[in-house]
């Protein structure tokens, strides 16, 4: 099951009038313009900061940045818990460090970090004791730019090219560069707008990329050979639909391309012969209403992961590579209603399915020779198991990496054979620290439903439940997104200062199983902030916290999440940090010219539609705002992120500014040259992660402001 992963009219200028108005707390001024007014489903709405919007006009980047001048302002006294915070962060990470090295081949391949230098060097040896040859720094590359990102990495089969999608704006337009790793040159074939995915012929000279229509939708896959001019690229699979989204990928046998095209609900693949670049794709199952699936192969046949014929959970099929028609499938590991399959990793002797049950994830091992199988287990209550990507067809050896919220993230080498597990790198942290001065619980909230919602959390010992710690409450609730309870170093600035960190696995995720999914979203999203809102009292009563010391955190989608339980209980939380929020729903889902709109009709529902428009408009954040008092509120955006629009944190603060009651404080901090994730470098992003914990502590704590 692959999930897509988050984030509207221009008015003519001659309708807009602006006029400079004071504001609660001597915040930036807000433009007072002509409201936009329409109709939709019979009812007049009526948007005052649609303005905000067109980044063309002159007055939107001034008061942006007006914003983050007050914002700087208003924290200005934290500067120096900032610059402390960010420190002890720094302190706890291993700047010049090294990954394990994974075997392609005859080359090792790994990344390695050093001190000073914001991104990884990319390297590899030929053999354990070959010497070092670096194919890619991207400290290098990046020279000159205040943003840079890889969205794709292709090394070729023969191991001689190196294909790289390459942003450095944000925007993720990225532009396909080829690097001949024998003489250290890129090659001419350089082809700019392009989207995520790679795959390589077994030629070694053909390369299959993508490109989007003009919503930023992933829709067509393109073949190109290399040295010949992009305008003689051949388009191999195109898909019009506007609720899918199109993907290409090479199996781990290196024997076909996958060319996919998924929306939410429904699916297809087709496959090219690796080795016959030029030939027709073939379809695997032609895709049908409500039914999802996904291929991997083991050489002469595929695996089928699929909801059909009522496997809500999943169920694994299997077919021969000469015929994978759907008439041809048999259950592999049939369905299970308690038992949720996530996905399947194929080898030539071997497959290793990754399964859910009670909210954790586990493997299951089988042996294709003689049908053999055995579960691999793990002794936390509350972790997370991440399967390495593992590019290597034939071997004995599966790799992953093991983590919990007190237990760094952890690689191992589980042997397929033996069953036994090797410990190949636990991620240091510097400066001393101890899991054993610290306890996670996995605790079940019982939701207003009925519904018991998992929290993990994590906390500094003793912890006596009287309700004076505060705590730091995070959710996601989207997709499909499972959010596990991993480790962070950077979250023990927070918890040695005597917070809890806590995780609500809300409905919307798939922690329990595809309902988990399917009962958060659509005309069932509101269980979604239900869930948050019932987890965050059920901690107030249990003594783990207080209203006045509840601090809540979420991202994205996880934005939204933000502004509604901001408007439905702004009492029970303190403080409220939204990151690159969702919170303009309804009318960026009436535009479907804005990335990701169309094909999230199924996903939150199509306004246009009268009883999806009434669904929505009962949580949707900007909509609800309302003259009352709200937390302190920190909102972050990016001023390049095509997933969530810069203008719909915007909108959101302004009109937060205009109806408020409170003198609580609210500041939007905009990063002007970078895109959904925020800054592409890590010292960068520490430097964000300081400035949110800063406001968090100095909210908590009370210190005083200016």
């Amino acid at each position: 099951m692959s999930f897509r992963f988050p984030r509207w009219l221009i008015l003519p200028s001659s309708l807009l009038v602006f006029a400079s108005v004071a504001t609660a707390q001597d915040a930036p001024p807000v433009a007072a313009i002509v409201p936009k007014v329409d109709t939709l489903n019979g009812e007049v709405r009526v948007d005052n900061y649609f303005y905000l919007r067109d980044r063309q006009n002159p007055l939107v980047i001034p008061y942006i940045e007006a914003e983050n001048a007050y914002t700087e302002s208003r924290m200005a006294h934290t500067q120096d818990l900032q610059e402390k915070l960010y420190k002890e962060m720094l302190a706890r990470i291993k700047e010049t460090d090294l990954s394990v090295p994974e075997r392609r081949g005859p080359y090792l391949y790994y990344t390695r970090t050093e001190q000073g230098k914001s991104y990884p060097i990319f390297s590899r040896r030929r053999g354990s004791k070959g010497a070092e040859q670096v194919i890619f720094d991207q400290n290098a590359e990046a020279a000159g730019t205040s943003f840079y990102q890889l969205g794709g990495f292709q090394v070729s089969p023969d191991h001689n090219l190196l294909a790289v999608l390459v942003d450095t704006n944000g925007h993720e337009d990225f532009e396909l560069q080829v690097k001949d790793l024998r003489s250290g040159q890129f090659l001419e074939d350089r082809i700019p707008r392009l989207t995520f995915g790679l795959a390589w012929a077994s030629d070694n000279r053909t390369i299959f990329y993508m490109t989007t229509d003009s919503a930023k939708r992933g829709d067509q896959v393109w073949r190109h050979r290399l040295g010949t001019p992009p305008s003689e690229d051949v388009s191999v699979y195109h898909d019009s639909d506007v609720l899918f989204n199109v993907s290409v990928s090479r199996s781990r046998s290196g024997r076909y391309i996958y060319l996919s095209s998924g929306s939410f609900t429904s699916g297809e693949t087709w496959v090219v012969a690796a080795d016959h670049p030029d030939a027709a794709p073939r379809l695997i199952a032609a895709r049908q209403p409500d039914v999802e699936y996904d291929v991997t192969d083991s050489g002469d046949r595929f695996f089928i992961t699929t909801n059909g014929n009522g496997a809500r959970n999943f169920a694994v099929m299997q077919a021969p590579a000469a015929d994978p028609s759907p008439a041809n499938w048999t259950p592999f590991i049939p369905y299970r209603d308690s038992v949720f399959v996530e996905g399947v990793d194929a080898f030539k002797d071997w497959v290793v399915v990754s399964q859910r049950s009670g909210g954790l994830r586990r493997l299951q091992v089988t042996r294709l020779r003689t049908g053999a199988g055995h579960s691999v287990s793990f002794p936390e209550a509350a972790y997370g198991v991440f399967p390495a990507e593992n590019p290597e067809f034939d071997t004995p050896l599966y790799r992953f990496t093991y983590t919990s919220l007190v237990t760094p993230n952890s690689v191992y080498d589980y042997n397929l054979m033996t069953h036994t597990r090797r410990l190949l790198k636990r991620d240091p942290v510097l400066g001393g620290y101890d899991p054993a001065k610290y306890t996670v619980e996995r605790l079940m909230a019982t939701a207003r439903d009925g519904t018991r919602v998992p929290i993990s959390l994590v906390y500094r010992k003793p912890l006596v439940r009287n309700g004076k710690r505060p705590l730091l409450l995070y959710a996601y609730g989207s997709y499909g997104a499972t959010i596990e309870p991993t480790f962070s170093s950077i979250r023990f600035s927070l918890i040695d200062r005597g917070f809890t960190y806590a995780i609500a696995h809300i409905r919307g995720g798939q922690e329990m199983g595809r309902q988990w999914y399917d009962d958060g979203k659509m005309m069932h999203k509101k269980n979604t902030f239900f869930d948050f809102i019932d987890c965050a009292e059920y901690l107030v009563q249990a003594g783990y916290t207080s209203p006045d010391r509840l601090v809540a955190n979420g991202g994205s989608a996880g934005g939204l999440l933000m502004g509604a339980i901001t408007n439905f209980r702004p009492d029970l939380f303190h403080a409220v940090v939204a990151d690159v929020p969702f919170v303009d729903l309804i009318n960026t889902m009436l535009d479907a010219s804005i990335p990701l709109t169309a094909q999230e009709w199924l996903q939150w529902g199509n306004p246009y539609k009268a009883d999806e428009y009434a669904y929505m408009k009962t949580y949707a954040p900007y909509e609800n705002v309302e003259s009352k008092a709200y937390p302190a509120l920190l909102v972050t955006s990016s001023l390049n992120d095509s997933r969530v629009p810069y203008w719909e944190p915007t909108k959101w603060v302004a009109k937060l500014r205009a109806l408020k009651t409170d003198d609580h404080l609210l500041l939007l901090k905009m990063n002007m040259g970078a895109g959904h994730g925020g800054s592409s470098g890590r010292y960068d992003r520490l430097h964000d992660q300081a400035f949110r914990y800063a406001f968090i502590i100095d909210q908590v704590q009370g210190a005083p402001s200016p």
